[in-house]
């Protein structure tokens, strides 16, 4: 939010200083990130007119003008291509020195006396504009001191507003807080009716349920379309970080700096039918102020006549029935359009608005009716005109009412750790514009409806918190009994996992759980992926479904930057839909790993990372939970046929853990073998608790033992007959020591 200081003042009187003033907005939690001084140094610098233009006998481009001053005439050279004789502009004087530094001397240009020099908006420091001089108006008094007719010096402050804070994104918003927090009140906003001289009106019809409630329109006809905006809107704009347009724009404009309700302005001639407000259908096209054509979906709210779309509603107007120079009835409109229906729509076709911007946010439902007689004013001021009545369309049991929230004394007291006296209390309540009554134990209140983020009672804490002051809540030791939790022993707690994988030289590496769908396409694991309605980007528009995908992606960012030995891990979530019901979120480790199986050294020999490093990585894990890996063979689509399997536990399938697919490393563009493993982390982590058992009675016996297999016979079909006590697979032979058996 962009606003000059002077317009803030004008809402609320304050004597704080422009440092004070934005010290104290930050510190009530609206950060002035910036606070932009404009027009500061200006002594010297009057309003003059230009009397008469002659061409510079030495240059083509210089024109040697006669300048009144108010205090007589003065030669002045110019190279403006705007200077002609009746102009108002800026005339620095004999010894004055503007903002840049640039000290003004009579001077000889070309051989010619120039008495002073004729000032652009960039040569002022009031505006970046430097294409000629700064056009005054045509009643702008000479001789007066221009600080003093453009209201210089002043400031632009820029707030850095968090999103719960809509109200804020208005002048008047800004001026209650600022109210609350220097202990003043915002002055009256007087909007008086307009006087009803024309019948004028345009039919509306609301056909959107609950997502526009509340439309307001007003026909004003018979403005005269010569009228120009005047120069104090236009400097308020122009100062608030917006270029001015034309009148009835800039009155738009200026309505929702001032109040913060959008409005729009149709030309009433291009109107021809009753305005309804309802979805877009499937395909349905407008085109757009930008002269951008938008195809629409259901998801869109449209602001039609007679069948016709011709607004984006709570987004941009439409390019047919735009306001031009030559409107002499317009039809001002203010809706109110609730965020759920506008968050995310602008973003969806490319752009971004200053509507959109506070739609999504939340806007006060009560505002439309007093955003348009506020524009109805300005417009007869500006461009004259017979204003028709108001035509109001509502839905009420759509209407949301702020509801009534109880203040506690003491919950107020125990959150801050500090007595806040009763009248403070009700002094910043009511100085934020909400009502407030005593009752016994505190206080019961209801907030404004631009408040949208007073809800509960902590929210009402928080208020009195940040106006009176974080730095005068003090700092205090915690009192109480902490009771201290044991670690449980059935689990293996994650940082020795992760202790696991460091002393490995595995690096954790933090991946977004976003996505693209391509990605996983590519791995083919898009199967149950969680889309997102409203993602940041493109490219993160899935939730992800396994961490090898973003652990592979860093690998291959490290291999591009000459790393060629790489080993990650990480610790996270993945998401799964399951059957249509809410998304179900499992705990993973993950991990992988190219290049040589060791670092550089000179002893040893070299080879590169296989399977079997990542398997003894896998049962490493497990071991330390006092478990036993099986794995068995596995045809995963981005696994390599041979050489992956899956991680099995106490008969449970937890993972798995294998070389990438050649063809996906290929299209991953990875020029080395990429092994890795991926296990879900609850059954890994499990473990039983240590139990003593009694000891032998009998020595241990060794035997070496040499078995004939079929060479397809894999390990683990014939390990568990290994392992079982040698009482059990030998009693044919008499041996019944009960020892195991070590193959």
């Amino acid at each position: 939010m962009k606003f000059p200081e002077s317009w803030l003042r004008e809402h609320v009187t304050v004597s704080a200083t422009r440092d004070e003033l934005s010290a104290r907005l930050t510190a009530i939690g609206l950060e002035v990130e910036d606070a932009q001084v404009i027009g500061e140094g200006l002594d010297g610098v009057v309003v003059a007119e230009i009397l008469s233009c002659e061409k510079h006998p030495e240059a083509d481009r210089l024109q040697v003008c006669q300048v009144a001053t108010g205090a007589g005439t003065v030669q002045i050279v110019c190279g403006a291509p705007n200077a002609r004789p009746g102009l108002k502009a800026p005339l620095a004087t004999v010894g004055a020195t503007l903002p840049g530094g640039i000290n003004i001397k009579a001077a000889k240009l070309r051989g010619v006396d120039s008495q002073g020099m004729l000032c652009s908006a960039k040569e002022l420091g009031v505006d970046p504009d430097a294409s000629g001089l700064l056009e005054l108006p045509a009643d702008a008094p000479v001789g007066a001191k221009l600080a003093d007719f453009l209201g210089l010096p002043d400031a632009s402050f820029e707030l850095k507003l968090t999103p719960n804070r809509a109200d804020c994104f208005s002048v008047r918003g800004v001026a209650f807080d600022v109210a609350a927090a220097l202990g003043t009140q915002v002055n009256a906003l007087q909007i008086p009716e307009a006087i009803v001289s024309s019948h004028a009106s345009v039919a509306v019809q609301l056909d959107a349920g609950a997502d526009c409630p509340r439309f307001c329109g007003r026909v004003v006809e018979g403005m005269d379309p010569g009228a120009r905006t005047p120069l104090w809107m236009s400097e308020r704009l122009k100062r608030a970080g917006l270029r001015p347009i034309s009148p009835l724009v800039d009155i738009t404009n200026y309505v929702m700096l001032e109040l913060g309700q959008p409005l729009h302005a149709f030309d009433a001639d291009k109107l021809t039918g009753p305005i309804v407000v309802r979805h877009a259908h499937a395909g349905e096209t407008l085109k757009l102020l930008d002269e951008r054509e938008v195809v629409l979906d259901p998801g869109f709210l449209l602001v039609t006549d007679a069948g016709r779309a011709v607004a984006l509603g709570g987004v941009m107007g439409g390019w047919d029935t735009r306001v031009t120079d030559s409107t002499t009835r317009v039809f001002f409109e203010a809706a109110h359009w609730i965020p759920s229906a506008i968050i995310g729509r602008a973003r969806k076709l490319g752009m971004h608005t200053d509507a959109g911007h506070r739609f999504e946010r939340g806007v006060d439902p009560e505002l439309p009716r007093y955003a348009v007689e506020r524009a109805t004013a300005l417009a007869l001021q500006i461009m004259g005109g017979r204003a028709g009545p108001i035509t109001e369309t509502t839905l009420p049991e759509h209407l949301a009412r702020p509801a009534t929230v109880t203040l506690r004394r003491e919950r107020l007291a125990r959150v801050l750790g500090l007595t806040v006296a009763d009248a403070e209390v009700e002094r910043i309540l009511r100085a934020l514009g909400m009502q407030v009554a005593a009752m016994p134990g505190g206080w019961s209140v209801i907030p404004p409806t631009r408040r949208f983020d007073i809800a509960i009672e902590e929210d009402l804490i928080e208020e009195v918190a940040r106006i009176h002051g974080y730095d005068a809540i003090p700092t205090t030791t915690p009192t109480g009994q902490v009771r201290l939790v044991a670690p449980s022993e059935t689990k293996v707690e994650e940082r020795v996992l992760r202790r696991q994988l460091t002393g490995h030289d595995f690096l954790e590496a933090i991946n977004y759980a976003f996505v693209d769908a391509g990605t996983l396409a590519t791995w083919h694991l898009e199967a149950g992926a969680v889309a997102l309605a409203n993602p940041l980007s493109a490219d993160l528009g899935v939730m992800r479904t396994a961490l090898l995908p973003g652990l592979v992606d860093a690998l291959a960012r490290n291999r591009a930057r000459q790393q060629s030995r790489v080993r990650l891990f990480e610790l996270g979530k993945v998401f799964h839909l399951a059957d249509g019901t809410a998304p179900r979120e499992t705990r993973r480790i993950a991990a992988v790993a190219t290049g040589p199986q060791a670092a550089e050294q000179w002893a040893g020999e070299d080879r590169d990372v296989d399977f079997y490093d990542l398997k003894a990585e896998v049962e490493g894990l497990l071991a330390l939970a006092g478990a036993r890996a099986e794995f068995r063979p596995d045809d995963r689509a981005f696994g390599h046929p041979g050489r992956s399997a899956s991680v099995w536990r106490d008969g449970r399938e937890i993972g798995w853990v294998g070389h990438l697919h050649p063809g996906l490393a290929r299209r991953l563009d990875l020029d080395g073998e990429v092994v890795g493993f991926e296990l879900d982390l609850e059954p890994l982590a499990e473990r039983a608790v240590p139990r003593a058992g009694e000891l032998s009675r009998f020595p241990s016996v060794r035997r070496d033992i040499a078995l004939v297999v079929p060479e397809s016979t894999p390990w683990a079909a014939w390990k568990p007959a290994c392992r079982r006590p040698w009482g059990r697979c030998c009693a044919r032979s008499g041996c019944s020591t009960g020892t195991s058996a070590r193959a």
